[in-house]
């Protein structure tokens, strides 16, 4: 009998006398984010419960935004956890829509736009409009503080200062750059606009407001899916079904990005698992 012959006789004498088979390692789901705040503890609470409740491997690469989706549509990636849609990644959406599987909304009500401290008065700040006057302009320092130069906040932005005939820089820098230049102002009651976005912990450290835009320059109010590669649902049926399934109250994500802001992101993400057993369950299961 030849060795091919006997390992098939093996094989099915395990199954007839009920043993188990060996199973087929599985690969690891490699997750792309991006170092934003909501990104980072979304990506890392579904890491920590695809690890510890469904036994699945994961690998986090963070990279900007641009990347993740050229990763989706070349498979070197298989999910990411922030499609902002339909008008902030649409430029990435429509070059990669036909390689790409949505699926569902993580969560909504999100929203982009040009965020001041509270304590700038109103009456000298409130629309986008305003940043033309000549003495707001001085306080400001026709500086704009961005986000990462890849981001589709930066695309907005530019955009923005183009359509309102702004004589503004926009100094691109990161979410923690920006996070940190508004840390700086608020201390020393500085005027400063940052570009913002909703979720962020910042809503829950400082008092602030997003400018008016009547142009709608940067739109209203976006949702945020979870994108994966094509043939991912066929070779993770049950993680593709965990991600279709995890949706988050806005309220709720915001609540958790501060706590992780203030202790620590593994922390949050534990809490979190902790204070919400049936809404985590559902995710895993589908019953409610």
């Amino acid at each position: 009998m030849s060795a091919r012959a006997l390992g098939k006789l093996l094989f099915a004498a395990l199954l007839i006398l009920g043993l188990s088979v060996p199973a087929v390692a599985k690969e690891t789901i490699k997750i792309g984010w991006t170092a934003w705040s909501d990104a980072e503890f979304v990506t890392k609470l579904a890491k920590r419960i695809l690890e510890e409740r469904m036994g699945v491997d994961v690998e986090l690469l963070q990279t900007d935004i641009a990347p993740q989706y050229q990763g989706l549509a070349t498979g070197s990636i298989d999910i990411m956890l922030m499609s902002w849609q339909p008008q902030t990644h649409e430029d990435y959406i429509k070059k990669v829509c036909t390689k790409v599987v949505n699926l569902g909304l993580l969560y909504t009500h999100a929203r982009l736009g040009w965020v001041i401290p509270n304590y700038i008065p109103e009456g000298d700040l409130k629309s986008i409009a305003d940043l033309n006057k000549p003495d707001v302009r001085e306080k400001l320092d026709g500086t704009i503080t961005g986000i990462d130069p890849g981001a589709g906040l930066t695309r907005l932005s530019e955009k923005a200062i183009e359509d309102y005939g702004l004589d503004y820089e926009l100094q691109v820098s990161s979410g923690a750059g920006m996070t940190a230049a508004l840390e700086r102002a608020v201390r020393r009651d500085e005027w400063i606009v940052v570009t913002g976005w909703s979720p962020h912990w910042m809503f829950g450290a400082y008092d602030l407001r997003y400018l008016e835009d009547p142009k709608g320059v940067l739109g209203s109010f976006e949702r945020v899916h979870a994108l994966a590669r094509m043939g991912f649902y066929q070779d993770n049926v049950e993680a593709a079904s965990f991600f279709s399934r995890m949706q988050i109250p806005i309220d709720d994500l915001q609540k958790a990005m501060y706590d992780a802001q203030q202790t620590s992101y593994e922390g949050a993400v534990t809490r979190y698992i902790q204070n919400n057993p049936a809404r985590v369950d559902y995710w895993l299961t589908g019953e409610l």
